[in-house]
């Protein structure tokens, strides 16, 4: 995880809209070593504290970044992902009745995923490899109600951490010669709302 002064922080809406996420943490708060234990009860707090996806993504993002930071081992934690299925998912964090899901993921070059929403905020931190993503919005007509208009792209570099609304849309691609490995941070998944979308057929199905 690279922390260089040009990793940026990223949010996306539900118009594929991605833009500078600009928070500023308060370094002073930060115990060293920040350890998984202290981010989550941070995290719980938050989510206590304000309902707002947006806010809630503009408090985390400083967060996820101080904890891959000073808790380098994290990064680490991954599962070399075989050629077939390309990919391979560790959870690091899941627990009844408490709402958040921490995955690290891994997808080797060559492979894309489904485009897709979230039905949850979530945060994805990029710490090794190249990651192309692909924001696209609904764009629905009478004839065709799902259909989707791409928006924009951004290639994500080791350091740079990108914050989605439950409704935003994307798709992944791993590019380069090595693995795309990511940190990812999800809350609660509202799976009736959670889609994979095909720009071909002009069709969504739930994901």
């Amino acid at each position: 995880m690279d922390d260089a002064s040009d990793s940026q922080n990223w949010l996306v809406n539900d118009r594929g809209i991605c833009r500078p996420c600009d928070a500023q943490p308060d370094l002073g708060s930060f115990v060293e070593p920040y350890r998984l234990y202290r981010f989550l009860t941070d995290l719980e707090d938050i989510l206590l504290a304000t309902a707002d996806d947006e806010q809630r993504l503009t408090l985390i993002q400083p967060l996820v970044r101080q904890l891959l930071t000073s808790s380098y081992w994290l990064q680490l934690e991954f599962t070399p992902p075989l050629i077939n299925p390309g990919w391979s998912v560790r959870f690091l964090y899941q627990e009844h009745d408490f709402p958040i899901t921490i995955q690290m993921v891994a997808w080797l070059p060559g492979n894309i995923s489904p485009i897709h929403n979230h039905g949850t905020w979530g945060i994805v931190a990029l710490v090794g490899g190249q990651e192309k993503n692909r924001f696209w919005r609904r764009s629905p007509t009478a004839e065709a109600p799902d259909r989707l208009e791409q928006v924009g792209e951004k290639i994500l570099e080791p350091g740079d951490i990108i914050g989605f609304l439950p409704d935003a849309i994307h798709s992944v691609e791993p590019i380069g010669d090595e693995p795309a490995v990511t940190f990812n941070l999800y809350g609660v998944t509202d799976f009736s709302q959670r889609f994979e979308f095909d720009p071909i057929r002009q069709s969504a199905k739930l994901f």
